[in-house]
């Protein structure tokens, strides 16, 4: 049988938040078959369970933030993405995430400090089936035209494979890889996706710190660049790495589905209002979807059945 994972340890992080510059302390908990990840905001005078799922979702619009019930007046957390698509890359289904804050910390900008954490705590095997949706059909969502459009699709496949198309039209980002694709089963999302950086343009910065956002960024979390070239001395950490950082964020976007996918994810110019959305169409058909479960993990697509670090 193919087990759901959890954690064998508790394990800790503190940070800050790279749109609220808040000091922020994570602290990681494994939990029992079927819980799913949860958020638990224990700052508040009585703690609030935010319980990952698709409608849990209340605000898209520079991050992935979850709510109870998806209200956007109730406790969030936000900018989840990072750490969700680590959960994703090393297979982990259950799990308490207790954070100060209304925040994930940001640390170096990708996924690769939060698979260090989850890794060094140890992943534990579960006695209990692990759930896949798996995609039975093709499902699509646009927006714009012309040269603001963009689209997400997901598609029937026997595992789990992302590619993203990036069009910035910077000549920084246009001297890089434009288009990356990633198949989960490689057991490689350590290696060629967690250390990819989120990244921002000087420009923009001005008005989002007018705006109260990105007041915790710097070079230490993510790539900045100005009209020409990347400002960070070290450079990129991938000749792709803006394209991957996309998949990174599709990987974490798409995880709030509450069960890893079995599917075929293509996106040109999407974000996390695109890939939710995506998400939400998906699941609204009764046809396009259905849960399954791996008795025999023979039958299971190649590296799905691998303990951590292998996916």
């Amino acid at each position: 049988m193919l087990q759901q994972r959890t954690l064998k340890s508790i394990t800790r992080a503190v940070g800050v938040g790279l749109h609220s510059g808040q000091r922020v302390e994570l602290t990681l908990r494994p939990a029992a078959p079927d819980t799913g990840i949860v958020f638990r905001r224990v700052d508040l005078p009585q703690p609030v369970d935010i319980p990952v799922r698709f409608d849990s979702v209340c605000d898209t619009r520079m991050a992935s933030t979850i709510s109870p019930g998806g209200d956007p007046g109730a406790p969030k957390v936000q900018t989840i993405e990072h750490l969700m698509s680590a959960c994703s890359g090393l297979g982990l289904d259950n799990l308490y995430v207790d954070i100060t804050a209304d925040e994930v910390p940001i640390l170096d900008g990708s996924s690769a400090s939060f698979v260090f954490l989850l890794q060094s705590a140890g992943i534990e095997l579960q006695n209990a089936p692990k759930r896949f949706i798996k995609v039975k059909k093709t499902v699509e969502v646009r927006e714009g035209e012309g040269a603001r459009l963009m689209w997400a699709r997901l598609e029937p496949h026997h595992g789990y494979k992302l590619s993203f198309q990036i069009d910035f039209n910077h000549p920084a980002v246009d001297a890089t890889g434009q288009e990356t694709t990633f198949d989960m089963g490689s057991g490689r999302y350590k290696q060629e996706i967690a250390r990819a950086r989120t990244f921002g343009f000087t420009k923009d910065v001005e008005a989002m710190r007018a705006r109260g956002l990105t007041l915790g960024g710097s070079m230490d979390n993510a790539i900045v660049i100005d009209d020409y070239r990347v400002l960070n001395s070290e450079g990129l950490r991938y000749d792709d790495e803006f394209a991957k950082h996309k998949i990174l964020d599709a990987i974490g976007d798409l995880y709030v589905a509450g069960r890893p996918l079995l599917a075929a994810y293509t996106s040109y110019k999407g974000g996390h209002a695109l890939n939710n959305r995506l998400l939400r169409t998906l699941l609204a058909d009764a046809s396009a979807w259905e849960l399954v479960t791996f008795e025999d993990e023979s039958l299971a697509p190649t590296g799905f059945a691998e303990l951590a670090p292998a996916w």
